[in-house]
């Protein structure tokens, strides 16, 4: 089992979480971060840090392309432990329907 992060992330990128992980496992994107499964130990210290309240245990229904999306960019985005400033608009998409299709961005975040 691990965590994943999920839609709600896109465009908010609180990184409350990243400074709580005890195994650096969060690679961060332009607008979002992932957590590598690979990499996640299952401690859940960083579900309750997420504002966006981004963060599942996998074994939630319906989280299948969350999972495949998250090892997908964990291998090709930059590994980040430090916690940085939200994006300027996160309280304005944060709980915003259909982000995933309308803002989700491929390309990688700064990192450490």
């Amino acid at each position: 089992m691990a965590y994943v992060v999920v839609d709600n992330c896109i465009m908010c990128k609180y990184m409350d979480c990243v400074e709580v992980c005890p195994v650096d496992c969060f690679y961060e994107g332009e607008n979002m971060l992932v957590i590598n499964p690979d990499e996640c130990i299952d401690c859940g210290v960083c579900e309750p840090e997420c504002p966006a309240e981004a963060i599942k245990p996998d074994t939630e229904p319906d989280l299948e392309k969350w999972l495949a999306l998250n090892a997908e960019y964990a291998q090709l985005w930059p590994n980040v432990t430090i916690k940085r400033d939200a994006m300027p608009q996160a309280k304005e998409h944060d709980g915003r329907e259909g982000k995933l299709e309308a803002f989700f961005s491929k390309n990688p975040g700064q990192g450490d």
